[in-house]
């Protein structure tokens, strides 16, 4: 869901060229499934269509390609940092942590939760996609 929104608003903004983009699990046995039908459901009631991307694990990608990583929790904001070595690149945070009052909320996995909790976390991801990419895009043009 949360590649989804954050394309979506990039390529709202027309900085989508300036992003590589990747979601990938920290937690790899789910790796190349399809996203569950409620996210999917979740992310098209917002016009985007996430129903082609796969689990990909963390440990597939070069984190060292990356500027920045977002955590949707705590214990993943942990897991990505060990992994990096908390340095300064790739910069990890969590996704809510340009979001002013909101920098230490997590996003909660809505697996086991109702359609409401879907929206509810497509909803906080348009929020901090929104304040990242207000904050980031100024970064991308200097």
């Amino acid at each position: 869901m949360a590649e989804g929104v954050f394309r979506s608003r990039a390529s709202m903004l027309g900085v989508e060229h300036c992003f590589q983009v990747s979601s990938a699990g920290t937690r790899c046995y789910q790796k190349g499934s399809s996203p569950d039908d409620r996210a999917v459901s979740a992310a098209a009631g917002y016009g985007i269509d996430i129903s082609a991307l796969q689990a990909r694990c963390v440990e597939d990608l070069d984190l060292a390609a990356f500027d920045w990583i977002f955590a949707m929790d705590h214990e993943n904001f942990e897991d990505i940092g060990r992994i990096t070595g908390f340095g300064e690149r790739p910069q990890v945070r969590l996704v809510m942590s340009f979001v002013p009052g909101r920098g230490q909320d997590a996003i909660h996995d809505p697996y086991y939760g109702t359609h409401r909790d879907f929206m509810r976390v497509m909803d906080d991801l348009f929020l901090a996609s929104a304040h990242i990419l207000c904050n980031l895009v100024g970064h991308v043009y200097e």
